[in-house]
């Protein structure tokens, strides 16, 4: 199992520094979260060639190594050019993970819940296409449902992700989206246990339940928004325990993929960079304990 660390919190060091913080926090992996250098949100990749080499040669200089890349793209539509545009971004995204040797790629359906039918049609055209490439290229694209999203719900993004019956595409459970992944219940074994074999990837943090009254309140009532948090372990109300339980008895750490090899634990911790010198590390050695030592 990777042990994987988001440097979104962290994207504005510079990719040498960013490298070589994530070494010093003990992490050995990268997940590569959309960077305004490399995979900005929803447009074309950059990803030049200088920025490219210094990224390999930080790599090379701390032995960190990219586990994943996370891209969000508008293949789900609504609209058709911009479903056209995103596939094209997608070819290119692909085309860059085979340069840098990352076999896994962390993505979104990125629609809208307002036109869910239409959405849901787009994203099957668009993997009509992207599919052979993913599976001729070697690609594990792993999926998760996303708050605002034409599909919130885990266990129908899942059905989804199975629905290809291919060793290329998995599904991701993002613990922060926890209660929008079935309506606030927060019942984590539930979900993960239905996810099974296809679940191949976790992401690592905290949020409060949304579904609660006054939670959070967001002015005028009933704006067409969502809102959730990526806060440390235990500044939320997900059951951390529970969730480690189940993929402890579920063997996540133990299984090995036809595609993209290993799974893949991240640390998603967004929104407080001030906290991250002391959660970086509290966070991996959490992951480390539960999921990597032995347990009675």
């Amino acid at each position: 199992m990777k042990i994987a660390f988001d440097v979104d919190v962290i994207k504005d060091l510079g990719i040498t520094k960013m490298v070589q913080q994530v070494s010093e926090w003990g992490y050995n992996y990268i997940e590569q979260s959309p960077h305004p250098e490399i995979n900005p949100f929803y447009k074309h990749p950059r990803a030049s060639r200088e920025i490219m080499a210094e990224y390999k040669k930080a790599l090379r200089e701390t032995g960190v190594e990219i586990s994943s890349f996370i891209c969000v793209y508008r293949w789900s539509g609504p609209d058709e050019l911009r479903r056209q545009a995103a596939v094209k971004n997608w070819k290119r995204m692909v085309e860059i993970a085979v340069e840098m040797g990352v076999q896994v790629i962390n993505t979104e359906l990125a629609g809208d819940p307002n036109q869910p039918e239409i959405c849901d049609e787009m994203f099957y055209r668009s993997m009509e296409t992207l599919l052979p490439l993913f599976e001729r290229e070697g690609i594990r694209v792993e999926i998760q449902a996303h708050p605002w999203d034409f599909c919130e719900e885990s266990d129908e993004t899942v059905n989804m992700v199975k629905s290809f019956r291919s060793d290329n595409v998995k599904y991701v459970y993002s613990v922060p989206h926890t209660f929008f992944y079935d309506k606030g219940k927060g019942d984590v074994e539930k979900m993960l246990r239905h996810a099974g074999h296809d679940l191949s990837h976790v992401l690592i943090a905290d949020t409060m339940n949304h579904t609660k009254h006054c939670r959070y309140i967001v002015n005028p009532p009933g704006v067409d928004a969502t809102i959730h948090q990526h806060v440390g372990i235990g500044e939320g109300e997900v059951d951390f325990d529970t969730l480690f339980r189940t993929l402890r008895e579920m063997k996540f750490a133990e299984q090995t993929f036809k595609v993209g090899g290993e799974p893949i634990v991240a640390a998603s911790l967004f929104g407080y960079p001030e906290k991250m010198k002391y959660q970086a590390v509290e966070t991996r050695e959490r992951i480390e304990r539960e999921l990597l030592t032995p347990h009675p």
